[in-house]
């Protein structure tokens, strides 16, 4: 699923797959369907997109509409029943700032999962430009070149800078076309505007992206693309009616001519605009604002043209974040898109890397004997939450150790981690929060809020993390090894260590803990330790080590 989750097994069946992908956006919804053949070769088969208005009259007081919501479902029913009956296997489906920013948020995306049957993952605003940029980087060879992409959607403009290796800059701004278009306290850009009305559209936009434009400035930008339906329909307008001919699939509007069309279009009434040759007439009540962002950032950016891409946005660049995770991909970057975002909030918050990863290597093992012994039924994507959580479970130990895991869960949910969506930053940060001291409870915020299934999730997920966070209490790495195994009756387990010296610290912790995991494992707990290979051998396997005073 998007933002990580694998590929699925059928990825390489002789006769490929079809899968579907949903953006979900505050203007419109679009589907993609792709067949994926052997050797991850694609074909897009089928492309639809209907406006629906999400974010209408929602930007004031963030909330959906009825109305707005109604006709979203609508479209995602019929999408997702399109996308079954040409035979997709999969259908991922993410929403962008419409949702995101939305109070009920909620209450939608279970409608949409209840009603129409997808699992939608609500992106936050720079993993939506990251997934951007990898849809332009799927579009277009950029060789050594290093590239701006602006992206103006209905509720947000996002802001990319990157090469061909890596994205270098991502921003999210609230500057969409259709937040400005309805924005009670800017001009009325439906009808005809003036000259100074415009200008104060512009001041408003300036004012929204200030940082962003000082932050890419400091960049040595090669070429600049738009990949939105707004930019592609301004440089459309700009090639048939100020040059009189067809707009080319990469179609290159010029500063001037972007003025131009402005010009033409801002002086125009609604019914006139619909008729203007290149402009789709759904965009014509919003086109002036979208056209206000556009311009301003192209001449406080310094840029002389910037080019439009067709069919090429963020339905694209999540079928490339599909493909990059399938295990047949060739590997680009020697670490995946969630590796690199956990280890650079490992290294900003100076965590200890060894121990992190010490104590994922351990929680994975636990993960994996648990479940072969039947004492739970999660799979491949709650394992792959599991794993950064526990790398990032002592990331708030910067700010205090004394309540390092209430820290740690507060980075997690709020450090905009690329390559996961918001429900698994959640999970994880939940996962984290629960690693020491209490237990998952409803008291807890960021546990209330989670779904029903989620919260069941962490509470296996942090029983897993704490049990692995004692056994390196030393952060020596003595526990090389632990997993579960059955124990002489259905009640009880055995916890086998394999250790490369003295434990101690680690078995006294364990000792004073063992309540508590029992209830939690609904099992009596046996612990076991033995010379990991290769340690010298310390006698036989023990259990119930002595109590000693807790050191953590």
């Amino acid at each position: 699923m998007v933002a990580m989750a694998g590929a699925p097994d059928n990825a390489s069946d002789a006769g490929g797959h079809v899968v579907g992908f949903v953006d979900i956006g505050t203007n419109s919804v679009r589907l993609m369907l792709v067949q994926v053949g052997p050797g991850l070769a694609y074909r897009v088969i089928n492309l639809q997109r209907e406006v629906v208005r999400l974010g209408e009259d929602e930007f004031g007081d963030g909330l959906l509409r009825p109305a707005a919501m109604e006709r979203a479902l609508a479209v995602c029913r019929s999408f997702a029943e399109l996308a079954r009956s040409s035979g997709a296997t999969e259908v991922v489906a993410v929403a962008t700032s419409a949702t995101r920013e939305a109070r009920n948020r909620a209450a939608f995306v279970a409608r949409l999962r209840d009603e129409a049957g997808l699992d939608v993952h609500v992106v936050s605003g720079r993993e939506e430009a990251r997934l951007i940029y990898l849809g332009v980087l799927g579009t277009v060879e950029l060789g050594e070149r290093t590239l701006l992409c602006l992206d103006i959607g209905g509720g947000s403009t996002e802001v990319i800078v990157g090469d061909a290796r890596q994205e270098l800059f991502l921003d999210s701004l609230p500057l969409g076309a259709a937040r400005l278009a309805g924005d009670p306290t800017l001009p009325d850009v439906s009808g005809p505007i003036s000259a100074e009305d415009y200008q104060r559209l512009q001041r408003a936009v300036r004012l929204a992206s200030v940082h962003a434009v000082s932050a890419v400035r400091g960049f040595d930008v090669d070429v600049a693309y738009g990949t939105s339906g707004t930019i592609r329909n301004l440089a459309a307008v700009a090639a048939k009616v100020l040059h009189g001919r067809e707009p080319q699939r990469e179609e290159t509007v010029t500063l001037p001519d972007l003025r131009k069309t402005i010009k033409l279009l801002r002086g125009m009434t609604l019914a006139e605009r619909r008729r203007v040759p290149g402009l789709s007439p759904d965009r014509a009540d919003i086109v002036v604002a979208g056209a206000a962002v556009l311009e301003t950032l192209i001449a406080d950016l310094e840029l002389a043209a910037v080019t439009a891409l067709s069919e090429c946005g963020l339905r694209e660049g999540m079928l490339m974040d599909y493909l990059s995770r399938s295990p047949h991909a060739a590997l680009v970057h020697e670490l995946s898109v969630r590796q690199r975002s956990v280890v650079r909030l490992m290294r900003a918050a100076d965590a200890d890397e060894a121990h992190g990863r010490h104590v994922a290597h351990l929680s994975l093992e636990l993960f994996d004997s648990a479940r072969d012994l039947g004492l739970h039924k999660l799979r491949a994507p709650e394992r792959e939450l599991l794993e950064p959580a526990a790398l990032l479970h002592d990331v708030g130990s910067f700010i205090s150790y004394a309540d390092h895991h209430l820290h740690s869960a507060y980075l997690i949910g709020n450090a905009d981690l690329l390559g996961f969506d918001q429900r698994e930053t959640a999970v994880m940060a939940a996962t984290a929060l629960f690693h020491r001291k209490a237990t998952p409870s409803v008291r807890h915020g960021i546990f209330a809020g989670l779904a029903a299934t989620d919260r069941k999730t962490v509470r296996t997920l942090s029983t897993l993390l704490r049990l692995a966070e004692r056994l390196d209490r030393s952060h020596g790495g003595v526990v090389r090894h632990a997993r579960l195994l059955a124990g002489p009756t259905r009640r009880e387990l055995v916890l086998r260590l394999e250790t490369k010296g003295p434990a101690q610290l680690e078995l006294w912790g364990l000792e004073k803990a063992r309540a508590s995991m029992e209830k939690a494992l609904r099992r009596r707990l046996t612990i076991e330790t033995v010379p990991a290979p290769g340690a010298s051998a310390d006698g036989a396997p023990t259990a119930s080590p002595p109590s000693a005073p807790d050191a953590s």
